[in-house]
């Protein structure tokens, strides 16, 4: 069984992205647990992409350097392991799809549900292609995380039918980063989806400030954050833990207003 579920226990969940390698293994390591302690209740963990179309510009720097550190996918699972040693936080993964499918997709779940992890997020797979891997994902007992965006609205009850985990609810179009506003209708979209499941749903891309982590957990179940943290570790480098600890407990705190 997955853990998912355990980080929509208490409040609305604070969820909080890296990219695995940046600025190194051990760093990454450090990094999650930092956050968790700090109060992130699910962490994902971009893995290295040379071309992570849905990214803008923090996130794929930090791929960039990631790759530049010849970062693995069995380097990411070591990562896994590693923080499992410390922690049951609910774990995900971000990854575009080349990625799976060269590894294997019998032997990347197989590797998940040894070392862990909970969920996979995978920003180019559409929905009539996510049966390539949900089988071989649900017999590993890793959920598929389906993303629903501002222009899904024919396709919301389609894709919620059979998500698992927790549905991932893309605030604005374009591509990942810091936004001073989300201008998108999220009260019409949440409704929509919650009249075809019970599964949480989880606002994420352009989140960066307490305020609007605070509005959103008003209406959502979960605030993902993926630039502004990883903005943090590009700025700090290998000294980002005080850093990274102050803002994720902004922002879990914002939450729970």
């Amino acid at each position: 069984m997955s853990k998912i579920a355990n980080a929509f226990e208490n409040g609305t969940a604070f969820i909080g992205f890296l990219t695995a390698g940046d600025p190194t293994i051990d760093k990454t390591v450090e990094y999650i647990l930092a956050m968790e302690e700090a109060g992130c209740d699910l962490v994902e963990i971009g893995i290295p992409f040379s071309d992570p179309m849905a990214e803008g510009v923090v996130i794929q720097d930090a791929n960039v350097r990631a790759l530049k550190h010849n970062t693995t996918t069995d380097d990411v699972f070591d990562i896994v392991r590693r923080v499992r040693q410390k922690t049951d936080i609910p774990l995900v993964f971000l990854t575009y799809i080349n990625p799976v499918f060269f590894y294997g997709y019998e032997k990347f779940f197989k590797k998940c549900a040894e070392c862990g992890v909970d969920g996979i997020i995978s920003p180019d797979l559409p929905y009539e292609e996510k049966g390539e891997i949900s089988d071989i994902a649900k017999s590993n007992g890793v959920d598929v995380i389906s993303l629903i965006a501002p222009t899904s609205s024919e396709r919301i009850k389609m894709i919620a039918n059979d998500a698992t985990g927790f549905i991932y609810v893309v605030s604005s179009l374009g591509v990942t980063g810091m936004r001073s506003e989300i201008k998108t209708d999220l009260n019409s979209i949440l409704s929509d989806i919650r009249e075809v499941t019970d599964l949480p749903l989880a606002v994420g891309f352009g989140i960066n400030t307490p305020e609007q982590a605070s509005e959103i957990s008003k209406i959502a179940d979960g605030v993902i954050v993926g630039s502004a943290i990883v903005k943090i570790i590009e700025e700090y480098g290998e000294d980002a833990n005080d850093a990274l600890r102050d803002y994720v407990s902004s922002m879990k705190n914002a939450c729970n207003d």
